[in-house]
């Protein structure tokens, strides 16, 4: 079913449909809706994908051409927990995010195969050192897609009042 979508490198006519995949996710999956301290990538995409050097935002659309999956990667690592800062550097450290697909297309390998071309990218870069991601378990899906491609670093839920987010890092291929 792959075959029937393609995955692309967003440009800025892409950026609507990206932020409507982007903020329907948060709302619905997530249910945490939109929060400025934690998703304004989601209302600056150009900014925070488009224009950086190291950074991309990857796209899936349908064959009629609406946006129906994203991906982005950054040269920033995680904020907290402190450890994982400290071993996660901005600048040397690719980060994944907002890896949402919409519900209607899911189960059709395009999180796998983005996740794929992300890693591909960070590889081309060859400056960074480490691909981290984390993720929010009450996501569909999420944690068990992560634990099948990713090593798991850290898992908040223990931690008491924390925010249950599940950290984990990916290998970096070869660089082609």
């Amino acid at each position: 079913m792959l075959a029937t979508y393609t995955l692309r490198t967003a440009e800025t006519a892409d950026v609507p449909g990206a932020r409507r995949v982007m903020l329907d996710t948060l709302y619905r999956d997530m249910r945490s809706g939109y929060v400025p301290r934690w998703h304004g990538d989601v209302i600056d995409i150009s900014g925070a994908y488009l224009a950086p050097p190291r950074h991309t935002l990857l796209v899936a659309t349908a064959p009629d051409g609406e946006v129906v999956a994203t991906g982005g990667v950054r040269s920033h690592g995680p904020s907290a927990p402190d450890r994982l800062a400290e071993r996660y550097p901005a600048g040397i450290t690719a980060q994944l995010c907002r890896i949402y697909v919409d519900p209607a297309h899911r189960r059709r390998g395009l999180a796998r195969a983005m996740v794929d071309r992300m890693l591909a990218f960070i590889a081309a870069d060859g400056g960074y050192t480490a691909a981290y991601l984390h993720t929010d378990p009450i996501s569909p899906g999420a944690e068990a897609f992560w634990t099948a491609h990713a090593r798991l670093v850290h898992d908040e839920r223990p931690t008491p009042h924390g925010p249950g987010t599940v950290h984990f890092e990916l290998e970096i291929p070869a660089r082609p």
